[in-house]
């Protein structure tokens, strides 16, 4: 959104009484789906300031940079978590399937998915988290960060329980892309970012933050959409050669 009112902002410049139409921008009433931006590419193109053209390219630069601004708009926690992230990932991934108490007699609620390699049945736990701006009370939506952003973030993987999965998936969403890691449950417990303890009594839970200060050391466990699936494969050998 920065980028598109830098570049508005500039256009604006050019028309006759600039000062005169930021000061109306100020008294616009809103009402969807005319709103501020509108009117002002609208005035733009009656001016001849904007081209068709130049519309276009503006309109397609945006809906690049903002292309998962859409889940930003989820508020509901679990309806970002569970219902978003883990469809997100199962369409990614089909071979995941729900873990029930016939694949699994203890289970209830444990871990997100199971997978099936030869004869092992790989427990893999979900979890989400959006980069949004650390210093801004905003909404979601609008303080939501590009990956190129210099801003602050703090995604935090909340309710992570090692003990109950062989593998952990991290999805991370920014405006414009989304980033995944695959790690292998334990790599998870003794990294030294994880915290245990985030709620009292919950022995075996914790939390880990992922920040622009960390990010990086997590690069090696980083996959691409298509390879999600061997990803899971590679760590849960990782992991069974680690126990």
């Amino acid at each position: 959104m920065e980028k598109l009112a830098t570049e508005l902002d500039r256009l604006i410049d050019k028309l006759r009484n600039p000062d005169e139409f930021r000061a109306h921008l100020e008294d616009l009433i809103s009402v969807y789906p005319f709103n501020e931006y509108e009117y002002i590419i609208s005035t733009l193109l009656g001016a001849d300031i904007l081209t068709l053209d130049d519309y276009y390219e503006l309109r397609d630069e945006y809906i690049a940079r903002n292309l998962y601004l859409y889940v930003f708009e989820i508020s509901a926690p679990r309806g970002f978590g569970e219902r978003w992230a883990q469809g997100h990932l199962k369409s990614l991934v089909p071979s995941l399937q729900k873990p029930s108490r016939k694949t699994d007699t203890d289970y209830s609620g444990q871990y997100d998915f199971i997978l099936a390699d030869n004869d092992n049945v790989i427990k893999i736990e979900v979890k989400a988290s959006r980069a949004v701006d650390f210093n801004s009370d905003e909404p979601l939506y609008v303080k939501a960060l590009t990956s190129d952003s210099e801003k602050r973030f703090d995604m935090n993987f909340q309710q992570v329980k090692p003990r109950y999965c062989d593998v952990f998936v991290w999805v991370a969403v920014w405006r414009d892309t989304i980033k995944y890691w695959v790690l292998p449950s334990r790599e998870v417990e003794t990294n030294r970012y994880y915290s245990t303890g985030q709620h009292r009594g919950n022995v075996g839970e914790g939390q880990l933050h992922l920040n622009q200060d960390n990010i990086g050391e997590f690069e090696v466990y980083e996959a691409s959409s298509d390879h999600l699936r061997d990803a899971i494969i590679r760590a849960y050998r990782i992991q069974k050669q680690e126990s």
